[in-house]
């Protein structure tokens, strides 16, 4: 039994006519009362009762075409579902995010989108060190991470730069430097710096650095901190200065201040991460609303 047999069937159980339900499906009546027949004889009941005018549904043939309706909106239903995943309207999007990026108005703002432009797929949000996001993405645990980037990623893995902003200098309220509105990079050159490290998987570390090295000191790094967020309570406990991202400011620490940075060519960089060969329609969304 196939579904063109089911709405065969319900043509001539609508119109109460071989004829001119023949006319309204565009098929010939001789045909359309073949297929009809095959259908009855498959089922072993009789399912119209042919009159002089017509066709007139047996009792049989009204229970039918109550589940045969039933069965073509199932199939609907399910054509529709299928399109509509399809085209990335639903399916399930799992999104990882590194600590500082939950502060940045920018990541928000592409979350409410997604949602706004596809309110029937089904969000999962992660938050997690940028190396860890990476290794969770390359495994298939995550199918898209706001990410600070790194240098070498796996070559399953895609970075597409989106998003930098200034950084900042964390310092304790009592520090010397804490009444100046500007620092200059250089003068942090005896600081000890509370960082996260390298490990960690960003690629902050390795650009501070680079800074500190062009305005001619190394930097000396005291406790790191496994998150950007945790600098903050280090500085505020004064076991030394941070370089953080603009976004942070948004968190507010007793005892810690934060100060403009004259450092040229420092901003801390987002990237969104995806792999390469994930065919996921969801996931395609949500790179173009970039």
């Amino acid at each position: 039994m196939e579904l063109r047999h089911l709405r065969y069937f319900l043509a001539v159980a609508d119109a109460a006519n071989f004829t001119k339900a023949a006319d309204v499906l565009g098929i010939g009546q001789p045909p359309l009362s073949q297929q009809v027949k095959a259908l009855e004889r498959e089922l072993d009941v009789e399912l119209f009762k042919r009159t002089a005018r017509g066709a007139e549904l047996t009792v049989a043939g009204q229970v039918f075409a109550d589940e045969a309706r039933r069965v073509l909106a199932d199939a609907e239903r399910a054509s529709r579902a299928a399109k509509r995943a399809a085209r990335g309207e639903t399916g399930h999007l799992r999104v990882g995010f590194t600590g500082t990026a939950a502060f940045n108005e920018h990541v928000s703002a592409l979350i409410r989108k997604f949602r706004g432009a596809y309110p029937d797929a089904e969000l999962t949000l992660y938050e997690a060190t940028s190396g860890v996001l990476l290794d969770d993405l390359e495994a298939g645990q995550l199918d898209v991470a706001i990410v600070r980037p790194k240098r070498r990623v796996a070559e399953t893995v895609q970075q597409q730069d989106w998003r930098d902003e200034p950084m900042l200098v964390a310092l304790p309220t009592a520090h010397p430097l804490a009444p100046r509105k500007r620092i200059a990079l250089s003068e942090l050159a005896d600081e000890p710096f509370v960082q996260v490290p390298r490990e960690a998987g960003s690629g902050l570390f390795d650009d501070i650095v680079a800074a500190c090295a062009a305005a001619g000191f190394e930097p000396e790094m005291a406790q790191p901190a496994p998150q950007i967020a945790s600098t903050l309570t280090l500085v505020a406990a004064g076991m030394g200065i941070s370089i953080v991202p603009e976004a942070i400011t948004q968190v507010r620490v007793a005892g810690v201040v934060y100060r403009q940075l004259v450092a040229r060519g420092l901003r801390a960089k987002l990237a969104l991460a995806s792999r390469r060969d994930d065919p996921s329609a969801v996931v395609r969304n949500f790179l173009a609303l970039v």
